[in-house]
């Protein structure tokens, strides 16, 4: 048998497996997978640098699927070449607790890279992971860091808009070591992609700034794959695009370059019959020959001798090695937290501005902060002075200008976090969350660890009007699990929240205000860390009357309600919580200790009232309405966030609760 005899058997055990694994759990994507099978093999076998055994070694090449359906792929190379992923663990795929889900995870299967499967997503985190490896070469040297990134993208990745801002923030910052291949198979689940689909893709790419290569019907022809894939790492100064165009399903007698190839179509007969054209016994499953194990498996520790090098070359470098930690721990040197501002009680910063000037005091003290805004750096907090601009001529530039583009940065970011030795910052208005949400959900997924940075919090926005002034989106943002969402009451606390960002895992959303807000005193850092806790109020350890619950900018104005309250004999609680996850957390002693049972409790927050029924027995919230365009302070007022009218509600809950007892919670 030939090298190239055992190379084709070698790729048709990737297609075979490619088949058995979407049958054996009826559910699954098998044409993709099965063209793209002398893709995988050459990058596996002949281009990536990587040491299976090793597989989180800091100098890797990264590999993304952003063609996340097509994980099959993925996970046959992962096993074949020696990682951890075992055969029963194929044949676990999706099933409840495996380690082969429906689309690829990061940090839940070991090699994966980034989470992909909503289209789109794997090429936006694929420029972040390519951002970071610039960024730390340039800062730490080649002798540290030097690899590339590569990722599959299908016509469905494409489509999607995420696609047009990932590739252009690509093209313009020059990323030369980002190296995608479109796999260029004309097929969508709906038919033929000429129903959707006409754009002249190359032509999209070269006007990003991108080197196209289009390599036409060479899907089968490995010596061309990879003569296209070693030429492309060549250009450091522009991404390349690889177009190959390939036939789904194939060698399938009966689902060749057919569209119902997408899914799962290949039944038992079907996979036998396409197997016996491949020269692999029909009847067998999960087959994998013994050379093609052996020829899979030197491939995959072939990476050992960059890795011991790389190692050799570390052991030796005489780099900032306490800043090269920090970076990898994402964290900061040891005593960073003594960087951290304070602000005086009296003082009125906005939390943005308050964000802002503690974003410009970690940059010495945590070295791998890095970020910038969506074309809002200033107005964000998200402007840093003195680090350099992120650029093809600047390459250590810390400052990032993502540009209008919030749904490519926050994919970029997850990119970033998930390659380790850097912390991305990004920020942008709250209400244009929006924009970037699949990949906030994506982070929360991940536990990419970000942070981000959403100004303009309220209706305090101001003469803007309802399209800029959120409503709703604090409330979408506590809905989505493992996000860590701070809205912070003042500066003091605003410090506090980046403490927890940097300190903690995982994603951290601020909340922060455009307007001024006083410095209360009171405000605590550890009360932060724990999600809420006692502002202000009861000092003689009585039971309080009511308890005024706030976040954010509207604290202050619980506290001047509390003290109307308090003039007229009542006994009043202030509460901040900056966090309900992070009080969620909590245990319910402590819950008890800061919302006592039994004692009305009014929350007052400048959004919907959705979901506050779980920590208040009423609130003073914006239901039914958008706001309006008018200068926020009138805003506010007009819409009920004044000291009188809480001090109002908070009478009538009383009276509702305590007072007239024949009147159940509202």
């Amino acid at each position: 048998m030939t090298d190239a005899d055992l190379e084709q058997r070698a790729i048709n055990v990737i297609r075979a497996l490619a088949m058995d694994m979407p049958i054996k759990a009826n559910s699954g994507h098998q044409g993709t997978a099965m063209a793209l099978a002398p893709l995988a093999h050459v990058l596996w076998t002949r281009v990536m640098t990587y040491d299976a055994e090793s597989p989180h070694w800091v100098d890797r090449d990264r590999f993304v699927l952003s063609a996340g359906h097509a994980s099959v792929l993925q996970y046959a190379m992962l096993h074949l070449t020696g990682t951890s992923l075992t055969l029963d663990d194929l044949k676990a795929f999706r099933q409840w607790g495996s380690a082969t889900p429906g689309h690829p995870e990061a940090g839940h299967t070991v090699g994966v890279e980034v989470t992909t499967g909503p289209l789109g997503q794997g090429l936006g985190q694929a420029v972040g992971l390519a951002l970071a490896e610039r960024w730390l070469r340039a800062t730490y040297g080649q002798d540290v860091v030097d690899h590339h990134t590569w990722v599959i993208v299908s016509d469905g990745d494409l489509e999607e808009g995420i696609s047009h801002e990932a590739a252009s923030l690509a093209g313009h910052l020059g990323l030369g070591r980002l190296i995608a291949v479109y796999d260029d198979n004309h097929i969508s689940i709906d038919g033929r992609t000429d129903l959707t689909f006409s754009d002249d893709t190359p032509a999209r790419f070269r006007a990003y700034g991108w080197e196209v290569v289009e390599l036409g019907e060479a899907s089968e022809d490995l010596d061309a794959l990879e003569a296209a894939l070693v030429a492309a790492k060549a250009d450091e100064d522009r991404p390349t695009l690889i177009v190959v165009e390939s036939k789904v399903g194939y060698p399938s007698p009966g689902f060749t370059d057919n569209y119902k190839a997408h899914g799962n179509p290949i039944d038992a007969e079907e996979a036998a019959r396409t197997k016996e054209v491949m020269g692999l016994p029909p009847d067998e499953t999960f087959h994998i020959p013994d050379d093609v194990l052996e020829l899979y498996r030197e491939a995959g520790i072939r990476g050992r001798a960059a890795h011991e090098a790389w190692q050799s070359r570390f052991d030796s470098w005489d780099g900032d090695k306490a800043a090269w930690a920090a970076g990898q721990a994402m964290t900061g040197v040891p005593g960073w937290e003594g960087a951290l501002p304070s602000w005086d009680v009296g003082e009125e910063p906005a939390t943005r501005v308050a964000s802002g000037d503690v974003f410009q005091a970690l940059v010495g003290s945590v070295p791998g902060l890095l970020g910038g805004g969506a074309d809002l750096s200033g107005n964000t907090g998200t402007a840093l002075k003195g680090v350099g601009v992120q650029s093809r001529q600047e390459p250590a530039g810390r400052q990032i200008y993502f540009g209008i583009r919030e749904h490519g940065m926050a994919a970029a970011m997850n990119g970033m976090a998930l390659h380790g030795g850097v912390l991305p910052v990004g920020g942008t208005f709250m209400q244009f969350s929006d924009y970037c949400r699949p990949a906030v959900r994506l982070a929360a997924l991940s536990q990419a660890k970000v942070i981000y940075s959403f100004t303009h919090d309220s209706v305090a926005l101001g003469e803007d009007g309802p399209t800029h002034q959120p409503i709703e989106h604090l409330m979408a943002l506590r809905a989505i699990p493992r996000l860590r969402m701070i809205r912070p009451a003042d500066a003091n606390e605003t410090a506090a929240a980046w403490r927890v960002a940097i300190a903690g895992e995982g994603p951290t959303a601020l909340a922060l205000s455009r307007q001024g807000v006083p410095v209360l005193e009171g405000t605590s850092a550890d009360g932060v860390a724990r999600g809420a806790y006692v502002l202000g109020g009861v000092t003689d350890g009585g039971e309080p009357d009511l308890v005024l619950l706030g976040t954010g900018a509207e604290v202050h104005t619980c506290v001047e309600a509390a003290e109307i309250l308090r003039a007229e004999g009542r006994t009043v609680r202030v509460v901040s919580m900056p966090s309900w996850d992070m009080f969620s957390a909590e245990d319910f002693d402590y819950q008890d200790e800061v919302l006592p049972a039994g004692v009305p409790t009014l929350a007052v927050e400048a959004g919907v009232s959705l979901g506050w029924d779980r920590w208040a027995d009423a609130s003073v919230s914006i239901d039914g309405r958008f706001g309006e365009s008018a200068p926020g302070t009138e805003a506010l007022e007009r819409l009920g966030f004044t000291p009188e009218n809480v001090a109002e509600r908070g009478r009538e809950l009383i009276a509702d609760l305590v007072e007239d007892t024949s009147v159940g919670p509202v």
